[in-house]
């Protein structure tokens, strides 16, 4: 059993003893503590709980709605809805914040809370820490009789988000219609399953293969959205039978393209191609994570605009993307944050510009993808023993390193003219990741191995 406890939430896998997975005295305890911390940040006293079609569900939600009442909170239950559909019903419904039950790609036996804040936004690292404080301290009061919080359920943010989508300026319904595409979803069994076919229709899409739609929470393959999990779509999409194909993760706030050929899109690609689409738009800055594709500076750059890098994190990516006004971000992994829509990654807000993107261009998708810089990232790690000093190591690294472009953000990037590698370590045990990026996969390969051999020697 795993229970693991940080600023982003509570992530665990179901059942075991109290502090060894997500048992209901933790739900009952971190709850109580989001509560504690909410109640002392604002005057409102509604809170709005969502959740993905996972089988914990319903058994975790209840228990979440109940200790928000006992804490003499309100709960707006919106029941089965997407992590980027609760963010928006907590700014909609002017909620004193909101929680997500979902442990997006993790296998069918974990769940977590993910806690927002009145903005439907992730909490920052000093608000997350001060909830892990009130839970460890257990310094939680729960209200007396007279002042229970009461339940409302509504289901209707599904289509309230898909409105919203649809409003923003750059979604041409007409133009997707026109195009009339042949689509295939993969949507893992879980809430996507009833929105992304919702949207699509919406959007004018007459054509759609589903494939694992049926929101059960009995995840039909590895949920995370990477190429070795999507063999299935990619062999409907090599009969020819589509001109996209669409796969979502069970809390659908990723989203990773096929084209038409059964040739992957990229997840890094995603942010990429919605960029460029964006851009030719709406000029402004773009924002990623230090571990994403190069590709997204290149566009960027194209358009004469300015690109930043954020500390690896969605919460780090929402904080740059506001301190340089950008209009588009995200992260490689297919994260979309739009902020004309909201502060938040969002696959339906990604299906709709990547659709009108492709139908204005005229391309076929994969014709669309190697339009763009091609790239190849290689991600390992080395394992190091609990007495190495691996803050010392990075030091060191960033100063041998010193006459190249170095990011020191969060830990070490270094930049040349064609690649770049990105050290980070571990919070949780004696382990660097490295991540590389190079114009051919051998050659970002070979730099993750150049600096495994480098911090080998320095331990030795």
């Amino acid at each position: 059993m795993t229970l693991i406890k940080s600023i982003s939430g509570i992530r665990g896998t179901i059942g075991g003893v109290s502090g060894d997975g997500l048992s209901p005295l933790d739900i009952v305890k971190f709850t109580a503590a989001y509560a504690t911390f909410i109640g002392e940040s604002t005057n409102k006293k509604t809170i709005v709980v969502g959740r993905d079609a996972r089988i914990s569900g319903e058994m975790v939600s209840n228990i979440v709605i109940g200790t928000l009442m006992g804490m003499g909170f309100d709960v707006l239950n919106i029941g089965l809805a997407t992590t980027p559909t609760t963010e928006l019903a907590v700014t909609m419904s002017k909620a004193a914040g909101g929680i997500i039950l979902t442990a997006s790609h993790n296998p069918k036996q974990w769940n977590a809370l993910k806690l927002l804040n009145e903005n439907g936004e992730f909490l920052n690292a000093a608000e997350g820490e001060t909830i892990l404080k009130i839970a460890a301290d257990e310094s939680f009061t729960f209200t007396l009789v007279d002042e229970l919080g009461k339940e409302t359920k509504d289901d209707s943010f599904t289509k309230k988000h898909i409105d919203a989508v649809l409003a923003l300026q750059l979604v041409d319904v007409e133009a997707i219609r026109a195009a009339d595409f042949r689509v295939v979803i993969d949507c893992v069994n879980s809430v996507g399953g009833i929105v992304i076919p919702e949207l699509l229709e919406a959007l004018g899409v007459q054509q759609i293969e589903k494939l694992y739609c049926e929101p059960n929470g009995q995840f039909p393959h590895n949920p995370e959205p990477l190429p070795e999990h999507l063999t299935e779509i990619a062999s409907v999409l090599k009969q020819g039978k589509a001109d996209v194909g669409f796969v979502v993760d069970p809390d659908v706030d990723r989203l990773a393209i096929v084209c038409e050929d059964g040739e992957m899109f990229g997840e890094e690609y995603t942010l990429v191609s919605i960029a460029d689409y964006v851009l030719s738009n709406t000029p402004g800055n773009t924002v990623s994570n230090l571990s994403s594709t190069r590709a997204l500076r290149d566009v960027t750059t194209n358009h004469a605009q300015n690109y930043e890098a954020a500390a690896v994190g969605e919460v780090n990516v929402v904080a740059k993307m506001k301190s340089t006004n950008a209009v588009i971000g995200g992260e490689g992994n297919g994260g979309i944050i739009y902020p004309a829509s909201h502060y938040g990654r969002d696959a339906l807000v990604g299906i709709a510009l990547f659709l009108t993107h492709l139908a204005k261009s005229g391309l076929k998708t994969s014709d669309l993808r190697a339009s763009y810089p091609s790239y190849f990232m290689a991600k390992q790690k080395i394992e190091l023993t609990p007495k190495t000093n691996v803050d010392g190591i990075l030091d060191s690294i960033a100063n041998k390193f010193r006459d190249l472009e170095i990011n020191t953000i969060d830990g070490v990037k270094i930049d040349w003219a064609d690649k770049w590698v990105h050290l980070r370590k571990s919070n949780t045990e004696p382990i660097i990741r490295i991540y590389s990026e190079a114009p051919t996969l051998k050659s970002a390969n070979e730099l993750a191995q150049q600096f495994i051999d480098i911090i080998k020697g320095m331990t030795k």
